[in-house]
């Protein structure tokens, strides 16, 4: 497989850590005004399996407001304090040192990490970049920390657990309709490699067997280096690509000059770090990403 990683971002640091203050507020307590268990998820996809699992039963928050880049996540002192106060907590360790670090000092009693059941893996040729984290884009791994996460409710709240197994069930459910859908629609791709602006997509082309080129690594800060702009380039010619995808979170320019520099086209393929637009969610963006691959890499 190809594969490696370094490039990205901007200020979404500062609007992030602005931002959040407004995203937590009121949900400093295990259990809300209405009774509902507190969730605290620490960015969207987490949050989805959490809102898909607890329903009514629970009000979620996300300490990744929306739109921002969950790479950058800072957590003010009063912010880190609401990881003790929530029912449950859900994160990824090793993704946002913050979350990790509020996680540890706050000791929250019910917690689920979703690296301990994504069974993460190493991705690129980088072999310092440490494990991918990017699990969510394969439907399957997330359905797994889905399992964990059901339990973990039913710990909290073991009233409501044949709700949240109920919930759980239908959540796999649809995650596994989506991996099928995913695997249907890709399966005559013509072009089996994908040129992306960073390597967020591993578990993804793993699963639905493409080779994945990332203009920027696993952590997208580091920018590419003229090197690797040519490598890129190269296996862009040598192999027919015809499609570069960025993302909606971060800079477009060295995707667009390198794009413009090899004359391929470019779309937008989105790694659900963080929902971009409203009205949407995990499965729907899925579809669309599917949708975008099928004319991107001639499956049509």
């Amino acid at each position: 497989m190809f594969v490696s990683i370094p490039a990205r971002r901007g200020s979404a640091l500062a609007v992030a850590t602005l931002v959040l203050g407004t995203a937590l507020t009121g949900c400093a307590d295990a259990t809300s005004t209405d009774d509902t268990t507190q969730v605290l998820a620490s960015f969207y996809p987490l949050q989805y399996v959490a809102e898909q699992i607890g329903g009514d039963l629970v009000t979620v928050s996300s300490l990744t407001p929306t739109g921002a880049e969950p790479h950058d996540l800072e957590l003010s002192p009063a912010h880190a304090r609401s990881v003790g106060d929530a029912g449950l907590v859900v994160y990824l360790s090793g993704f946002q040192p913050a979350v990790d670090d509020a996680i540890e000092a706050r000791q929250p009693e019910h917690v689920v990490d979703a690296a301990a059941s994504a069974d993460l893996e190493q991705h690129g040729e980088d072999t310092d970049a440490g494990l991918d984290p990017h699990f969510w884009l394969d439907p399957l791994r997330l359905a797994a920390v889905a399992v964990d996460v059901e339990a973990e409710l039913a710990a909290v709240d073991p009233a409501n657990a044949d709700a949240y197994a109920e919930r759980a069930d239908a959540l796999v459910a649809s995650l596994t309709d989506l991996d099928a859908q995913l695997t249907t629609g890709l399966a005559e791709c013509t072009d089996r490699v994908i040129v992306t602006s960073h390597e967020a997509f591993g578990y993804f082309a793993e699963r639905y067997g493409f080779d994945l080129v990332g203009i920027a690594g696993i952590d997208p800060d580091t920018e590419p280096s003229p090197a690797r702009l040519r490598e890129v380039s190269t296996i862009i010619e040598d192999n027919g690509v015809s499609t570069i995808y960025l993302e909606r979170l971060l800079s477009s320019k060295v995707t667009d000059t390198l794009a413009a520099d090899v004359g391929v086209a470019t779309a937008v393929l989105d790694p659900l770090e963080s929902l971009s637009d409203a009205g949407s969610d995990y499965r729907s963006v899925m579809l669309t990403n599917l949708a975008t691959l099928r004319t991107g890499q001639g499956c049509a």
